[in-house]
């Protein structure tokens, strides 16, 4: 028998969520580059690559969770999640300090960067959909992406410590990724609950978001590699 429409079982965030996870997990062997890290085939020099293109990538994406917050200001369940990721990216702002300075780089070679289009791609699209895209349905497309980052990271700071010899805070930068983040998870579900309770949540243009997401995390790193 069907249910009537009132009866229909509430959606919940915890499971919308994990299905994107699920769904736009990139293969096992996607990021070629992390792989060659985690053998310690990777040069030494694309620690310093990788450290001057975040330098831009953290600047662009603080201003995009800072206008994704501004726009969900009715919404605080919402603006409470991206509030907390522009606060994460000042965090990761600082402890990238530590790599810079382990590669050698001065200010004046930060300064005078020529970032590679390959590795700005990713913040790029993040400020497309930070203009355009339904915030929650932002939140639902990086929480998926988040996933395979934080899992990238967890590797490369491995390989940094056993195969490069960097020091604790020459990784710290990964290592602050690669820790678990109970606060922002709750945030996350918290924010997709509230879409889906107020009908603003469309997990079919949020999983076309986070393929694209995820697509452009996979040429970042090879960028980096390149």
């Amino acid at each position: 028998m069907v249910r009537p429409a009132a009866y229909a079982p509430r959606q919940t965030a915890a499971a919308v969520l994990d299905d994107a996870v699920c769904s736009l997990a990139p293969h096992a062997d996607a990021n070629r580059l992390v792989q060659r890290i985690a053998a310690g085939r990777a040069p030494r020099s694309v620690f310093a690559t990788f450290a001057l293109e975040q330098h831009h990538v953290i600047t662009c994406d603080r201003l995009s969770f800072q206008h994704l917050a501004r726009r969900a200001d009715g919404d605080p369940p919402v603006a409470d999640f991206f509030d907390l990721l522009a606060q994460g990216e000042t965090l990761a702002l600082q402890r990238l300090t530590g790599l810079l300075d382990a590669c050698e780089l001065t200010e004046r070679e930060i300064a005078g960067y020529r970032p590679r289009p390959g590795c700005q791609a990713y913040p790029s699209y993040g400020a497309r959909l930070a203009l355009s895209a339904e915030p929650t349905d932002v939140v639902i497309a990086l929480a998926a992406n988040f996933s395979a980052w934080c899992g990238y990271c967890a590797v490369v700071e491995a390989a940094m410590r056993d195969h490069y010899a960097f020091s604790e805070a020459a990784r710290g930068f990964f290592a602050l990724f690669a820790e678990p983040a109970p606060e922002l998870d709750d945030k996350a579900r918290a924010a997709v609950q509230h879409g889906l309770d107020t009908g603003q949540t469309r997990p079919a243009a949020a999983h076309r978001y986070g393929r694209l997401l995820q697509a452009y995390e996979i040429m970042f790193w090879h960028s980096v590699g390149e």
